[in-house]
């Protein structure tokens, strides 16, 4: 019996000492946390392997409709003269006018309130309306 009582204690003694283990540390993948720098590469390459996006390409050979450049040309023309006319207007004698009027595709209607004139300027193909508030100084 005293021999099977040592041969347990000197089988447990064995497994104790081959059961010590180290610390685990993470090392990351990713070289942007940390990781190995050569892994890179690698990761890029899966990357866009995964990448089912595909950006638009432009036609080269596409030319610009003349007539469109013209109308918004003349678009951009008409709203340069307007903040010019209203800056003019503001400080010098004679003040806004009040009325309505259609330049290309905007409608531009002129009215007093109680701040000062109020300007609307609506572009007549998209809908959208823009007002501007002029006050009285």
């Amino acid at each position: 019996m005293k021999k099977l009582l040592v041969c347990i204690v000197v089988l447990i003694g064995i497994f104790q000492v081959s059961s010590l283990a180290q610390d685990f540390v993470y090392t990351p993948t990713n070289p942007a946390f940390g990781g190995n720098p050569y892994n890179y590469g690698w990761l890029l390459g899966q990357a866009e392997a995964q990448n089912f996006f595909e950006e638009p390409q432009e036609d080269p050979f596409a030319q610009d409709d003349p007539l469109a450049n013209f109308q918004e040309d003349l678009n951009r023309q008409v709203l340069n003269e307007i903040t010019r006319e209203l800056y003019q207007n503001q400080f010098g004698e004679d003040g806004l006018t009040e009325g309505f009027y259609q330049f290309g595709s905007y409608e531009i209607d002129v009215s007093p309130i109680t701040e000062g004139m109020q300007v609307r300027i609506i572009d007549i193909f998209t809908g959208s309306e823009t007002t501007v508030i002029v006050p009285y100084y």
